[in-house]
């Protein structure tokens, strides 16, 4: 998976656009479900088609919002779009027609197989996740089952038999730490501005903001300071990082909210758009869309503002 994509030919955007996903001409849009619906066919099960879902008589609903952003993020464009809807119905009904890997896996395998996830408040229910935690405000840290072909959101009821909540999420993160580094870039522009990006196809790269203490040795070589560092989330699979040391921090959190913005847009599991302060774990928001329009503003406390204000003064 690489950072910049090249975007491949498309419908232009003065063709009419699809009113669920925007980022699909009306004629993509169609196309992409005219696939879903022959894929299901070829399951031998007939759907009908809805704007963002699709429904089966035996009442079962699919989702369609998350494969139409992986076909619109693909490089290949649409010659790749049928084996992609193909491949990606196939595994929806073998998920749903085998039996649940809770009954099937011993609790030592099921917590082997557990792994922190950051989930954005959109598409995300909160109803039998009470152990939910929130890093920041829009969003969540839930424990998941890592599948072959799938990833199980954990329920209160389903890691009641697992053990205590503390041990189990110790056991996803360290879990977590285990998992390598799939891919590693370093963003730079003018003025001395710089921000790493750690990416890959894994579920759990934009959740090793839980870890990064491990990811910013593994990655850079170096440790994080008390000040400690900015980081963006905007999808799932990509996780930014800046080790604040100097004045070098104010490049870094324009470009980096940016691209946090951009990134999350019309992406598969879109996290968040906005930088964050990560210092001793905790998170606090840094960047924020303008009340009015669709710019970006950046909002820092007193506490923030006052690092600023040395470090901007210790490069003097």
């Amino acid at each position: 998976m690489g950072l910049f994509r090249r975007r491949p030919k498309r419908d232009g955007r003065d063709a009419p656009r699809d009113p669920e996903f925007a980022y699909f001409s009306a004629d993509e849009g169609a196309r992409f479900r005219a696939l879903v619906r022959e894929a299901f066919a070829e399951q031998g099960i007939e759907v009908l088609l809805h704007a963002d879902v699709v429904s089966d008589n035996a009442g079962r609903r699919f989702g369609l919002a998350n494969l139409a952003a992986v076909l619109h993020n693909d490089d290949r464009g649409p010659r790749a779009w049928p084996e992609l809807v193909r491949r990606h119905v196939g595994m929806v009904l073998r998920t749903m027609d085998a039996p649940s890997a809770l009954e099937t896996l011993s609790t030592e395998q099921i917590r082997s197989q557990l792994y922190p996830r950051i989930l954005g408040a959109e598409g995300f229910d909160p109803e039998n996740f009470d152990y939910a935690r929130s890093p920041a405000p829009g969003l969540h840290e839930i424990i998941a089952l890592d599948l072959p072909e799938s990833v199980m959101m954990l329920t209160d009821d389903a890691l009641a038999p697992l053990g205590d909540l503390p041990y189990l999420r110790e056991q996803s993160l360290y879990n977590l730490r285990g998992l390598p580094i799939e891919g590693h870039e370093t963003v730079k522009g003018d003025g001395g501005m710089r921000f790493e990006v750690v990416l890959g196809d894994s579920f759990y790269t934009a959740s090793r903001v839980l870890t990064l203490e491990s990811v910013v040795r593994e990655t850079t070589g170096e440790q994080l300071t008390a000040d400690g560092a900015l980081v963006a989330m905007p999808f799932r699979h990509q996780l930014a990082f800046h080790v604040i040391r100097d004045a070098g921090v104010i490049p870094a959190l324009n470009a980096m909210a940016s691209f946090a913005a951009s990134g999350f847009v019309d992406t598969p599991g879109a996290v968040s758009p906005y930088v964050y302060w990560w210092r001793s774990g905790t998170l606090t928001q840094l960047s924020d869309r303008e009340e009015e329009g669709d710019g970006l503003r950046i909002v820092v406390g007193e506490e923030f503002q006052a690092l600023l204000q040395r470090l901007v003064g210790d490069g003097n």
